[in-house]
């Protein structure tokens, strides 16, 4: 795999092909916004500017964004000379984009916790205020799995779970009634989005045209089903846990179940930021691997549950998202509480920090197969140009971790899904062409 020499070659790269060769794609194939809804790099030899200088970066208050919550609550930004960073708690998806959008220097953020799929759509404008493409980042994975598909106890008499051809019929008579089931999701082209609509098509249910599919931040999605607005939704926690605490329905399944060892939130940038402030992006990385470590020893998940409950955090009662942090998983239905979950939220563990630029692929894939993106973009090129693996394995190696521990390969290769299906980063065409359910748009 050739690589850039320097950050400049990235920037250049993304402003030229990408404004041109992408960019003319995305003209004829993207005509929505989702806007107004809710190589290793010579980077010792770069000044850095923004040395000393505070960075803001922005996290969604939910069990994802330990790494940068124990990176400030245990001191790791101060240990890794970035003792001024700014947490700045959003309150959804669409408000960390539109403040990624504006910059540091418009009142918004450098950084964020970020949707994987979020940098890719930003640089590509196609969920940006007039398209426009501001080129991201992705410099580390946050976490794997721990996230949940719940149903209202609406549907309780079907127990839905991995197959979702039980709820077709539902489905189908909603529709036929002309008041279509209703499920939700935190953002378009998301995780959750995508999630939600393979595990939707897997059973016979096309998300496009046999059910709707609502953004809803995830704070309002449990209250949406206790009044009836929605039927279920994919989120992480601690909104699973709640629904089922509180009595308002069952989680259908925890993701692991759908993929296992899946990618889900990521450590991201705009890269003109960090171009400009290399070392700072680099210890603030360097300080999320080693809280991302901590997060992982599982003699701290009862302190990191405390410290995540508190208000400026996640705001939260430590009873709702103790248990799934530590594996036990109470689904709300008539299945057995299951302890020691091999499904439970990992930050550090089976390589859940590095950013696997195969697994950017299938959500790009994924935002083809719904009509996001169009069928011709140039996946190799915006992930060479977005995914900064090689920042990450620097990073990795000048905290210590062990080189068995650092990924070979930017590729994991081959994934199975629950119903089978695979995925082959050689060979995304193939995959879509597997798929009975799908609203590709040609350009």
């Amino acid at each position: 795999m050739t690589k850039p020499s320097a950050p400049f070659t990235r920037r250049k790269f993304l402003l030229t092909a990408g404004a041109t060769t992408l960019g003319a794609v995305l003209l004829k194939g993207c005509t929505q916004s989702n806007a107004s809804n809710p190589q290793t790099s010579n980077i010792a030899g770069v000044i850095d500017q923004g040395s000393g200088q505070s960075a803001r970066i922005g996290f969604v208050g939910q069990t994802d964004a330990a790494p940068l919550i124990i990176a400030q609550a245990k001191g790791f930004f101060a240990k890794h000379g970035v003792p001024d960073v700014k947490l700045l708690k959003q309150p959804s998806w669409g408000v960390t984009r539109d403040n990624l959008e504006l910059g540091s220097a418009g009142g918004g953020l450098d950084g964020a916790m970020v949707l994987s799929p979020l940098p890719y759509q930003m640089s590509l404008g196609t969920v940006t205020k007039g398209k426009k493409q501001i080129p991201m980042y992705i410099v580390a994975r946050l976490n794997i799995d721990g996230q949940g598909i719940s149903v209202s106890n609406a549907h309780k008499d079907i127990d839905v779970s991995l197959d979702t051809s039980k709820l077709k019929a539902k489905a189908d008579q909603a529709k036929a009634d002309k008041k279509p089931l209703r499920f939700g999701m935190t953002f378009k082209g998301g995780t959750s989005d995508t999630m939600l609509r393979y595990w939707l098509a897997s059973g016979g249910i096309d998300p496009d045209k046999d059910v709707s599919v609502l953004v809803v931040p995830g704070p309002q999605l449990v209250s949406n089903v206790r009044v009836g607005n929605l039927d279920g939704f994919c989120v992480g926690d601690p909104w699973n846990e709640r629904l089922v605490r509180e009595k308002l329905g069952y989680t259908a399944i925890v993701t692991g179940e759908f993929w296992k060892n899946h990618p889900e939130k990521a450590l991201s940038f705009r890269a003109d930021w960090m171009d400009k402030n290399p070392q700072t992006a680099k210890g603030i990385l360097k300080a999320v691997l080693e809280a991302q470590q901590w997060c992982d020893n599982m003699e701290n998940r009862e302190e990191l549950c405390k410290i995540l409950a508190q208000r400026k955090w996640a705001k939260v009662k430590v009873d709702y998202i103790e248990d799934r942090l530590k594996g036990k998983v109470n689904y709300g239905n008539d299945r057995q509480i299951v302890e020691n979950s091999p499904y439970l939220m990992r930050y550090w563990n089976d390589n859940a920090s590095y950013p696997y630029q195969s697994h950017d692929l299938w959500f790009l894939t994924e935002n083809i197969r719904w009509g996001n993106l169009p069928p011709t973009l140039d996946t190799k090129a915006i992930i060479k140009a977005v995914n900064r693996e090689d920042l990450w394995r620097e990073a990795a190696k000048e905290i210590g971790v062990a080189a068995a521990d650092i990924p070979i390969s930017p590729s994991k290769g081959i994934e199975t899904f629950f119903d089978g299906v695979t995925f082959d980063p050689e060979n995304p065409q193939a995959y879509l062409d597997s798929l009975k359910i799908k609203n590709i748009k040609q350009v």
